[in-house]
């Protein structure tokens, strides 16, 4: 008799509606779903929505420059129960296979839902829809790009994301490998207690650098900030030019970057390493704005907007991310490599402790098979707190 009960639920359960989000209205229910959905997660941070509109509204957003994408909404019983993002890069098309990306290659990201039988028809609307574009692989999720929020959080569901890192719900890891979808790359996070310092043996390579006439590790100049962007994105793309999934940005994202990240960049906290005369390296730390804007639930008005200008002339906060690190390839072998990355952490870290109050720090994300940064991370005694999964499977 139970048996006979649930089967007739199953065929009184209303069908799920699969449609493409077209209007302004559209791409705002397609924001405001996760507000509902995650509402009593206490380890969510509700973005702000005009930046989260801004993600997928191609006026607002470079990454279109060289993407176009299809958002999916999923409906139910009259009302939306979740939502998707299939999305092509021409960029990641042009890429080498072996780097992660290449030829055929699609990505699906953005994804959300109440259940698995509502993931599963979002899942089979974007697959739908790369395969209509040509493409033979799906990978994700990345959200949108893959210097947006790649990868589905695995591990380290108990705490919040620092600012640009993603939340998702436990179950969606079952959901994903049950579409037949496989590994493919780990990114981690790693946690970082700031207080007190490093160990004896960082200090001691910190210290020899400092006698070292040949490196000057400098702050940035905000008031030149295209000068000292360029500078940076310089060593970026050289440095990272090997990595799994780098696609180097493009000048309307780089300016949609800056307007994005100015209120938030001091001079203290990003560092370029000067050898010679010459800038071989940078670290780029961000403080968490997560912290200032998880109280406002999305919204800047009626006062969100004044407590968020307040925190931004002199934030006070208890993280700080590390985003971005790079070191030109040419050193990237050499002890030198590790002695600038060393002595940029140590740098920032007593500014961030010192003048922001700072107590932990969070590095990453960090790809698996970076051999060089988890070293650094190892050495400098921190703990891989979060670690997200990026998959793919063959459409």
């Amino acid at each position: 008799m139970i048996a006979s009960c649930d089967y007739c639920a199953c065929l009184m359960a209303s069908p799920i509606t699969i449609r493409p989000v077209l209007t302004k209205r559209d791409r705002k229910t397609f924001v405001d779903f996760p507000f509902r959905l995650y509402r009593d997660d206490p380890n969510w941070v509700p973005p702000l929505k005009g930046e989260a509109l801004g993600l997928i509204t191609p006026e607002k957003n470079g990454w279109y420059s060289h993407a176009k994408a299809q958002l999916f909404l999923a409906e139910q019983d009259g009302r939306v129960v979740g939502r998707i993002s299939a999305h092509i890069d021409t960029l990641a098309l042009e890429m080498p296979p072996e780097r992660g990306f290449g030829p055929g290659t699609g990505f699906w990201g953005l994804m959300d839902a109440e259940n698995e039988e509502q993931f599963t028809a979002l899942m089979a609307a974007a697959e739908g829809w790369l395969r209509d574009q040509g493409m033979t692989r799906a990978i994700g999720p990345v959200s949108q790009s893959v210097w947006e929020e790649p990868g589905l959080l695995i591990e380290g569901f108990d705490h919040p994301p620092t600012v640009m890192m993603g939340h998702a719900r436990p179950e969606y890891r079952g959901w994903v490998e049950r579409a037949g979808y496989l590994p493919v790359k780990r990114l981690f996070t790693y946690d970082l207690p700031i207080s007190d310092g490093f160990p004896p043996i960082v200090n001691r390579i910190v210290a020899s650098g400092e006698k070292n006439p040949r490196i000057r590790i400098r702050h940035v100049d905000k008031s030149k900030f295209q000068q000292e962007a360029a500078i940076i994105l310089g060593i970026l793309n050289d440095a990272w030019s090997d990595n799994w999934g780098f696609i180097p940005l493009t000048q309307p994202e780089i300016d949609d970057i800056g307007v994005k990240l100015k209120p938030i960049v001091f001079n203290d906290l990003i560092r370029i390493a000067e050898l010679d005369g010459r800038p071989v390296a940078f670290m780029i730390t961000l403080p968490d704005l997560n912290e200032a804007i998880k109280p406002l639930n999305g919204n800047l008005l009626p006062f969100g907007w004044a407590k968020l200008l307040l925190w931004l002339r002199r934030p006070k906060v208890r993280t700080m991310r590390v985003p971005l690190m790079g070191v030109l390839k040419e050193l990237q072998s050499s002890r030198l490599a590790s002695q600038l990355a060393f002595m940029m952490i140590e740098f920032i870290r007593r500014d961030a402790v010192g003048r922001y109050g700072a107590s932990r720090a969070e590095i990453g994300w960090v790809l698996d098979d970076n051999q060089g940064m988890n070293s650094i991370a190892a050495a400098i005694d921190s703990k891989v707190n979060k670690v997200y999964q990026i998959y793919a499977r063959d459409l």
